[in-house]
């Protein structure tokens, strides 16, 4: 009810109550919870950071009480609790949730377990560097000025904001029937974003994206593909899977460690660590004997041990879906446009941005070109004065006041007030001839400026051009690398078309280290040459398995125990020629005592039908290669192993074909693939050849008539023989002689099917590798030694051999790297 007049108004309570509500709703939109686009504030910290530029606490004075900050803001511009403002600033200072930190705090302000910071009264604070470029020509009157709560004073209603800080630094509120989540970004992307529309105002949310990566995350962690992100830049909403970085570690007891360097952002460690232990309580996860967080200052270490037999990457997986290890960030880009709350897709912010530099460009240019131009009035007035400086003094001389002096240089000379005021205002040295001259060079200092300042005000280009210039300089000065690292969402998107096709060479050591490189990393040499190193590896460890791809080629991984995993070439992480490369329990699942026997490049677009397997004790079996087109990275059983048993090769083959198995005793047999019937994953195999005592199978090939059987023995001694040497004979005979092994020699270590135009890798248990010419090795009968390869001394052996097909090798000039 209303009383208006001494009357009585009947107002309807559902009126009143939409008015009233409608009322506080748009308060608390536009005057609390949500970020203007233009400097990505709320209310509140834009007049922390306004005050505390007002108080003078700026990074090159001492660091100044919290409580006299908030005192100052809650009296001068925010009339709420001082726990409200305490808390904002408290959150700009805390390197866990602002990027980039607009307050530089001194003392306790909290920690990324959750803990609250100290009380306003122990904590001190200023502004730190880059919220200097916040306020930066706030004083050249850029921006607009509104009323404080009781009109005693004026505040800005906007912020300067040199850079980009909605997206750099993001945004979180809840106001009345809408919420704001915009994630904070890595400064360097953002403004590279704003070049690119600056330079092409046509661009879309597609060319952005080229610069824009996606969040970047004050905690680092890893974002799970890039859907999400393309749907929040292209509406202003989408969601993205944020996961904890973890890695494996091997320890000495053959038991693994998981260790988490980073988590999600806003998680909170401690609750993280007590719901995994809840977790293990619970027996919702199994396989965790130990959990402990080892954080420091140097940064996060959550370690969660294993028990012996437990599966690190599956432990792993259940944590990520039942704990916080991953997390979903709602982007939601609310933010106010001219006082409206909007929802914006990324080239909208950006634009509004924009706009909102060249108002602040053309109103410091507006301001600069009065100064200088009320300068160049003053300095006209001292230059007519000089001119007729006799005459000026007689006329001060003459005069009875001041009043009088200013009226008789006025008409006598046709001076402004300001000018005649400048005038009487001139010290005696002035009068000097240096000093003259200064003033004469000053004016056309002044004229060259005034020039120069109408210029940018007549050309928008020359706007925009300085607006580029101006955030190259904080680019620069503030910039620094990506800590988010944006991985790929398996089945989200066809990640082949990112990745540009090269041949590969994917090398995996003794130890467990998968690494990819180039493969022109290699250059050839000359036979007998000592080699290049492959790679540095800790102590003991050495290259097993080599072989050559493509990058859009899928591996399979044949472990001894006959299980196989799938991975792109792609998804093994490229390394440096002397890096020791990633621990292959990071990529697939492997079990206790489980190591990677073969691993076998397939092309999805090649016509093989068939791989075949062959074991340490000759054991041979052949299955269709669409079997293992959905081998998931938890690994399929490719071969049923038998105890005393490992699987030690795989080939591709087609129908007709013959196969060739060679022993490190020096024995070789070759038959047709017919001979052994087609099998499933889970089949044993059959008997490929009658091993004699203490012999194992090194090497099973697919051989080709017009090629070569090339075979090295451990001393790196080698040679080729011509296939036709060995005759085709039944499947499980003894086979034949193929090589002459001795004790110089050593026991073959591998073979493989060679022509002229191929080359050859070879490396030894130091992890250095060889690449040699085929051309350049002797060819020579089957019960013969060969030549020398590889120089090998005391401890030193050939244990790994790989081929480079000739539509792969490189042609490079051959070199002997002494």
């Amino acid at each position: 009810m209303s009383e208006e007049n001494n009357k009585i108004v009947p107002i309807g309570i559902e009126d009143e109550m939409k008015k009233s509500y409608i009322d506080y709703a748009m308060s608390v939109i536009v005057g609390r919870a949500l970020p203007d686009v233009r400097d990505g504030l709320k209310p509140v910290h834009r007049r922390i950071l306004y005050a505390m530029s007002e108080l003078g606490v700026t990074p090159d004075k001492p660091h100044r009480k919290s409580a006299r900050i908030v005192g100052d803001v809650l009296g001068k511009y925010h009339p709420h609790g001082d726990s409200a403002v305490y808390d904002a600033m408290v959150r700009m200072a805390q390197d866990f949730s602002t990027r980039y930190l607009l307050v530089d705090g001194h003392g306790n302000f909290g920690s990324v377990d959750g803990d609250g910071a100290a009380a306003m009264r122990y904590t001190e604070a200023r502004l730190s560097k880059i919220s200097m470029e916040m306020i930066r020509d706030i004083q050249k009157e850029t921006i607009d000025y509104t009323p404080n709560f009781d009109d005693s004073l004026k505040e800005p209603s906007v912020l300067p904001s040199r850079y980009p800080n909605l997206l750099v630094n993001g945004s979180n509120g809840i106001a009345v029937g809408m919420a704001t989540s915009i994630p904070p970004h890595n400064l360097v992307e953002v403004i590279d974003g704003v070049t690119e529309l600056i330079d092409n105002p046509e661009a879309d949310v597609e060319d952005i994206m080229k610069h824009i990566k996606g969040p970047d995350f004050p905690t680092g962690a890893s974002i799970m593909g890039k859907y999400g992100i393309k749907e929040a830049y292209r509406t202003g909403r989408g969601k993205v899977k944020v996961r904890a970085v973890a890695s494996i570690e091997e320890l000495k007891n053959n038991k693994q460690q998981i260790i988490v360097t980073e988590i999600p952002y806003q998680v909170n460690k401690a609750r993280l660590i007590e719901k995994i232990a809840d977790l293990v309580r619970d027996k919702k996860i199994e396989g965790i004997s130990d959990l402990r967080d080892e954080s420091d200052r140097k940064g996060m270490r959550i370690v969660i041990e294993l028990k012996r037999d437990a599966n690190a990457n599956v432990v792993l997986n259940k944590l990520y879906k039942h704990s916080q290890m991953e997390d979903t960030f709602s982007i939601i880009m609310i933010a106010l446009v001219n006082g409206q709350p909007r929802v914006l897709n990324l080239k909208e912010i950006l634009s509004h941005y924009i706009e909102h530099q060249k108002d602040i460009i053309i109103r410091r240019t507006r301001f600069d070109l009065q100064k200088a131009e009320e300068k160049a009035h003053i300095l006209e007035g001292l230059k007519i004065a000089l001119d007729h400086l006799d005459e000026v003094i007689s006329l001060i001389r003459s005069s009875e006041t001041v009043h009088v002096a200013k009226s008789g240089l006025i008409e006598r000379f046709g001076l402004s007030e300001r000018q005649a005021q400048a005038i009487l205002d001139m010290r005696l040295q002035r009068l000097t001839g240096l000093e003259r001259e200064k003033i004469e060079a000053e004016y056309q200092e002044l004229l060259r400026i005034i020039k120069e300042l109408k210029e940018i005000l007549a050309s928008e280009t020359l706007i925009l051009n300085i607006i580029k210039d101006e955030l190259t300089e904080i680019k620069e000065k503030f910039g620094d690398q990506r800590r988010t690292e944006i991985a790929f969402d398996e089945g989200e998107i066809n990640i082949e078309d990112l990745i540009d096709e090269e041949d590969v060479v994917i090398t995996l050591t003794h130890f467990g280290y998968v690494k990819r490189l180039p493969l022109d990393t290699y250059k050839s040499q000359k036979r007998g040459g000592k080699g290049i190193s492959g790679l540095t590896t800790r102590e003991e460890d050495f290259v097993e398995k080599l072989v050559i791809t493509s990058s859009h080629n899928y591996l399979l991984f044949f472990t001894n125990k006959g299980r196989v995993y799938k991975l792109n070439a792609y998804e093994i992480p490229e390394a440096k020629r002397q890096a020791k490369g990633t621990a292959i329990v990071n990529l697939v699942q492997l079990t206790a005592n489980e190591k990677i026997a073969a691993i076998i490049p397939v092309n999805k677009d090649s016509d093989q039908q068939y791989l075949i397997m062959a074991t340490q004790k000759g054991v041979i079996k052949k299955t269709q290669l669409r079997q293992f087109e959905n081998t998931r990275k938890s690994g399929l059983m490719a071969i049923n192993i038998r105890e005393d048993d490992e699987l030690i090769s795989v080939r591709s083959a087609n129908e007709g074909q013959e196969v060739i198995f060679v022993t490190s005793n020096g024995m070789a047999i070759q038959f047709n693939e017919k001979e052994v019937r087609d099998m499933g994953r889970g089949a044993t195999g059959v008997k490929g050849i009658n091993l004699s005592k203490n012999d194992v199978v090194v090497a099973m090939e697919i051989t080709d008539e017009s090629k070569d059987l090339l075979v090295v023995s451990e001393k790196g001694y080698g040679k080729r023989t011509d296939l036709k040497e060995y005759r085709v004979q039944s499947r499980g005979g003894k086979g034949v002689k193929t090589y002459n092994v001795n004790e110089r020699s050593g026991c073959l270590v591998g073979a493989k099917i060679v022509d002229n135009e191929d080359d050859i890798l070879l490396i030894n248990n130091d992890g250095t590798v060889i690449r040699l010419n085929v051309k350049d090795i002797s060819r020579m009968g089957r019960n013969t030694k060969g030549v020398t390869l590889m120089k090998t001394h005391l401890e030193q052996k050939i244990v790994s051999v790989a081929l480079i097909p000739q539509h792969e090798a490189a042609e490079e000039e051959e070199e002997e790297i002494e």
